[in-house]
């Protein structure tokens, strides 16, 4: 004998929390992927109930309106704005060097990345370009960064999936970058190193031999990771086949990253578009074939150890000289001419307090962060600040892909789908 919980409410004959299907309304059948009902029976029933949210899988931040037929997910429409803050409002308020310890907040995962986003728009609209030392720096930086996100990543989602030892060991990696950003900018997250023009500094003598010694050591790591995880069977079987993405709908959606990489398009902007001396280094780009969560895992493994690559290569060739541009328009003169050129006093002041002036103009600018294709569409009237700066965040476009990608799957798989797109709320809400 079986009892309904929570009870009928009175006269309804309904389960609290049921919405009742409509006649004629086609929806993807519990059965499989794909097929239509031509028609709803007045009896059965879908529940509508709130994923998030305070969910922790969700990170507090992100509600998803989910659609049930029992335990199978027909709908679900993902809530955002919990976290907005107006960051491309507050760009047009502030100068654009101000503008970067904004830039700082929104991936927050991967810091340096959205800085060097921003200063290659607006160093496009100046039209400088930075020395190769200031390049190569800040491509190792970057790759840095990417290993960070992607090992909090991977700690994060296998947490959420059960397998609690994997945060701890990523956790511990994560920290030694961390170790190395604090080392060359005095931060250890947000950093805003990399400015427009440049760097905040050269980097100490003691930054080559601590990455070097990271590069040693984490390959070995990965291998640890993998070894817990790739081949494991309970992982396999809570990642393979499930929230299938095909490579057309994924470029429809926009989707970019390991995301879009999952499902088999090769697209990724270091190669497509290179920036920062990019096209200097051998490096793969790793795609799947299914488009499900096992293949996103694959994909972004396989990215720390191309980072790695990246990285080596980059502080091998590491040239000397200065890391920043020579343009006075943008960049203060060194500390030692302050004391002995009032000119010199001048400018500095000048640089500080009212900021440079681009020229007029409108452009656009894109690097390959840890989740795909981060854009900043920046015009400039010819003022110290920007007149207009829209970014084209990946973890916006990546999330609206989720509603397809969850369709047909089970609630407790929901968790494993919506931790394989490595969204960050604050790349979403600006």
């Amino acid at each position: 004998m079986s009892a309904i919980w929570p009870p009928e409410p009175p006269g309804t004959g309904m389960p609290t929390g049921a919405v009742p299907k409509q006649e004629g309304i086609p929806v993807i059948h519990p059965g499989g992927r794909g097929e239509f009902l031509e028609k709803i029976e007045p009896a059965e029933e879908l529940m509508e109930i709130n994923m998030g949210p305070q969910h922790p899988s969700t990170h507090g931040v992100l509600r998803l309106v989910l659609s049930l037929d029992g335990e199978r997910i027909r709908a679900c429409v993902p809530d955002i704005g919990y976290l907005h803050t107006g960051f491309e409002k507050s760009f047009e308020s502030h100068t654009y060097q101000q503008c970067i310890p904004l830039t700082d907040r929104m991936d927050y995962l991967a810091p340096p990345m959205n800085n060097l986003g921003f200063a290659l728009a607006a160093e496009r609209l100046l039209g400088i370009e930075i020395p190769p030392r200031g390049q190569h720096i800040r491509v190792i930086v970057a790759e840095l960064s990417r290993i960070a996100s992607h090992l909090i990543w991977l700690g994060t989602h296998a947490m959420d999936l059960g397998a609690t030892s994997v945060f701890m060991y990523c956790w511990q990696e994560r920290d030694r970058i961390l170790d190395i950003l604090e080392w060359i900018s005095g931060v250890r997250m947000m950093t805003s190193f990399i400015r427009v023009g440049g760097l905040m500094a050269d980097v100490p003598q003691e930054f080559e031999p601590m990455v070097r010694d990271f590069l040693r050591d984490f390959p070995l790591k990965v291998d640890e990771y993998e070894g817990l995880l790739t081949s494991n069977p309970i992982w396999r079987e809570r990642t393979i086949g499930l929230g299938v993405i095909d490579a057309a709908s994924a470029l429809a959606y926009g989707c970019s990253g390991a995301t879009l990489r999952g499902s088999g398009v090769p697209y990724d902007v270091r190669r497509a578009a290179p920036y920062s001396g990019y096209e200097q280094f051998a490096f793969d780009v790793p795609v799947g074939v299914n488009g499900d969560v096992y293949d996103r895992y694959l994909c972004r493994v396989r990215e720390m150890r191309e980072s790695c690559r990246i990285v080596e290569q980059a502080i091998d060739g590491l040239p000397g000289g200065p890391v920043n541009s020579s343009d006075r328009r943008v960049v203060p003169p060194p500390r030692d001419e302050i004391d002995t050129s009032m000119e010199s006093l001048i400018l500095h002041f000048k640089l500080y307090t009212e900021g440079f002036r681009p020229p007029p103009g409108a452009c656009y600018a894109a690097i390959e962060s840890p989740r795909g294709e981060l854009g900043f569409l920046m015009v400039s009237d010819g003022g110290n600040r920007p007149y207009r700066c829209k970014v084209r965040a990946p973890s916006f476009s990546n999330l609206s892909a989720l509603s397809q990608m969850v369709e047909g799957a089970l609630v407790a798989d929901a968790v494993a789908i919506v931790g394989s797109i490595d969204i960050v709320l604050g790349d979403v809400d600006r």
